[in-house]
């Protein structure tokens, strides 16, 4: 089975075939609507071979489908017919996920994106937890404007490191991760890696892509916790 993995990011879109060695792009920003984006990812994999897709979404997913729009991109996301559009089997999932999911090598592993935002995952034993941790408050505002290409901007090349060691140091408290990977395209500007962490790649988003289709990969979306009895239930038993 051959799948088309779609990297769906606020500044370009990204796409890989498999058996195909080199990845195709174009620009995304705040005008792209997933319509337009079906349309151009259609024209640029016109002569690749596909049987099923694979879609990386920069936002909160829920059993395959977008809970909200975008940040950087523009409406319409929520509710999109992706199967439909593309002419056949489609899965949606976070993008960091998707990209988090291409880097897990085992046991508990945190993934976190530097790119234009903050994006970020977590894999338990196999287990994919899609996090949004970019809009939690940090300081005067949140992670993502510290850590994301916002900060990058602001603060400059120097102090936006020493920001990205202070939340990965925090997260690694918090979370205890056996591993920790540090992805998005801007990771690549980091003198050193914070403690405990190793360099992903964005092509491991293509890697995920494919992961998702492949039955014999041990990665899956965690599965839904039961809720905890009320105390009015505890009290009737």
């Amino acid at each position: 089975m051959n799948v088309l993995a779609v990297d769906v990011g606020g500044t370009n879109v990204k796409i890989l075939a498999s058996g195909q060695t080199e990845r195709r792009r174009f620009p995304s920003g705040p005008t792209l609507t997933p319509k337009q984006m079906v349309s151009e990812v259609k024209k640029l994999a016109a002569d690749w071979q596909y049987d099923v897709i694979s879609v990386g979404y920069p936002g909160p997913v829920n059993n395959g489908r977008p809970l909200s729009d975008p940040h950087n991109l523009a409406p319409g996301w929520v509710g999109f017919k992706f199967e439909k559009a593309f002419g056949c089997p489609v899965k949606v999932v976070n993008d960091a996920a998707m990209q988090a999911l291409g880097s897990y090598k085992g046991g508990k592993m945190l993934f976190l994106g530097l790119g234009t935002g903050l994006g970020s995952a977590m894999i338990v034993d196999g287990h994919i937890e899609p996090m949004e941790l970019a809009h939690l408050p940090y300081k005067k505002a949140t992670f993502e404007d510290y850590v994301g290409l916002r900060g990058l901007k602001r603060y400059g090349r120097r102090k936006w490191e020493r920001h990205v060691n202070d939340v990965v140091a925090r997260l690694q408290v918090a979370l205890e991760p056996d591993d920790i990977v540090l992805g998005g395209g801007n990771a690549k500007l980091l003198k050193e890696l914070p403690p405990g962490c190793r360099a992903g790649d964005n092509a491991n988003a293509f890697v995920g892509g494919f992961r998702l289709w492949d039955e014999s990969e041990p990665a899956k979306p965690a599965p839904v916790k039961p809720a905890l009895p009320s105390a009015k239930a505890k009290k009737k038993k």
